[in-house]
């Protein structure tokens, strides 16, 4: 095993619709390329029964109907398909530029991460925004990305007691990931700012501004440019 990825694809079943396709064993982009390649190709040659695929960071979750196939037959499928990766070409993932109010009622907990690693503000402001965050993928909440590549200057434990309600928008710290919460919900992540640009709007004909592969870079705004953008938004 190299870079995470297991030799060959490890199945396991998944309740009585499901069956989980593990290629490796931990957040790895090597890894992570393996599950999407995996998805287009299934996607480009959906097998009978077959419902719906899910991604995530190592796997893949297929979803099937029993009436209509079984996991050993979707198990050997998947082992044809992978035989034909060299075969596929995954769309260029695009660059998103995300911008966000740093600290203050954006950021209540900035403070606690600077703190934590003996940095200023500032710092973690520039540290933080100065990445390309890869989306190893998007879950939780319609929209949310959780993305890799966040130095370890700025590692923060998520809050031991989650809050109740996180703002949209908000951007948050969790160990080794970073993320944005696209709609208001319960949430345990260091918040260090917010985004004005909505993330999530099921009315657009593009409603999540990004996909798994892409990868998001932060750029600091002041609460001026905040509150312009944030208008420009609703209206």
């Amino acid at each position: 095993m190299a870079n995470g990825l297991f030799e060959t694809a490890h199945f396991r079943i998944a309740g009585d619709c499901g069956l989980l396709v593990e290629y490796g064993d931990g957040i790895d982009p090597v890894v992570n390329l393996k599950v999407r390649s995996m998805a287009v190709v299934i996607e480009k040659n959906m097998p009978d029964g077959l419902i719906e695929i899910t991604p995530s960071y190592r796997s893949l979750l297929l979803v099937y109907d029993p009436s209509a196939t079984t996991p050993a037959v979707l198990q050997n499928t998947l082992i044809t398909m992978e035989q034909r990766l060299a075969e596929i070409t995954i769309p260029a993932p695009q660059l998103v530029e995300i911008p966000v109010c740093y600290g203050g009622e954006f950021g209540p907990d900035i403070e606690y991460v600077a703190e934590s690693h003996h940095l200023s503000v500032e710092k973690v402001v520039q540290i933080h925004s100065e990445q390309k965050y890869l989306i190893y993928m998007i879950g939780f909440t319609p929209g949310f990305p959780f993305l890799g590549g966040l130095p370890e200057s700025l590692h923060t434990p998520r809050l031991e007691t989650p809050r109740t309600l996180v703002p949209e928008g908000s951007v948050g710290i969790a160990n080794a990931q970073t993320g944005i919460y696209p709609v208001a919900s319960p949430g345990g992540w260091q918040l260090i700012g917010r985004t004005p640009v909505k993330l999530f709007a099921p009315e657009r004909e593009k409603p999540i501004l990004y996909k798994a592969g892409d990868r998001i870079r932060f750029k600091a705004i002041t609460h001026d440019d905040y509150n312009r953008i944030s208008e420009k938004e609703m209206g």
